[in-house]
């Protein structure tokens, strides 16, 4: 695929292309809707378009963003509805077969989220959990009866945590992929300040990725 990336843009990275490497096992059709959350480029988004999904929705906080994927969905000659809003679309859609997720989950030193800047796509708290927590809350009701959750992040924010909370809230969870990746620029950058919060190990230049994935049961 032909993907642009302009400045100020999420670009894609490994979380991206593991995401990517398990919506490849979901089976989707000319019926299936597909939301994609903080779609970024709209690299998930058309890779749904791409496996067969019928009705795909990308959001994106980021104007920039939006523009990028509705201009990447056209050049690749795929349909994707693009919309501007904070993880869900604006209209409150539900009944989604297929709910994608690759959030801002870097712990970041502060209790304020950047409003705006490139920052805005990577930092989440000081545990990475800010918006990863939201999709556990709110999947439930965003997914149509057996439809699937696959969200990525670190697992230095807690897989077991996540898997926990998608199960309070009625839905099978685990955890379906994991590979470790070495550390990019922002991870880099905050290494002492992670070392200092007993996040990573002193002398850490990898971090474990991981695929959760979760199914609506009723």
């Amino acid at each position: 695929m032909l993907i642009l990336k302009p400045p100020g843009v999420y670009a894609t990275q490994e979380d991206t292309d593991l995401l990517v490497e398990s919506l490849r096992n979901e089976r989707l059709g000319p019926q299936s809707r597909v939301l994609d959350m903080g779609t970024g480029t709209g690299a998930l988004a058309m890779a749904a378009a791409r496996s067969g999904a019928g009705r795909v929705t990308a959001t994106d906080a980021s104007a920039r963003a939006v523009l990028t994927a509705r201009l990447n969905a056209r050049l690749n000659g795929l349909r994707v509805r693009v919309v501007r809003g904070d993880l869900v679309p604006p209209d409150g859609a539900d009944g989604f077969d297929l709910v994608l997720a690759n959030p801002p989950y870097v712990p970041s030193p502060g209790v304020r989220l950047p409003r705006r800047g490139p920052a805005r796509a990577w930092d989440a708290g000081p545990d990475g959990r800010v918006f990863i927590d939201r999709i556990c809350r709110g999947a439930t009701d965003l997914l149509a009866p057996g439809g699937v959750l696959l969200m990525v992040h670190s697992a230095l924010c807690g897989a077991e945590q996540t898997v926990e909370l998608l199960g309070r809230a009625g839905m099978a969870a685990s955890v379906t992929e994991r590979r470790f990746v070495p550390f990019g620029p922002v991870m880099r950058s905050r290494a002492s300040w992670l070392t200092e919060r007993g996040l990573i190990a002193p002398g850490a230049d990898k971090e474990e990725l991981v695929v959760v994935r979760a199914r609506r049961q009723d």
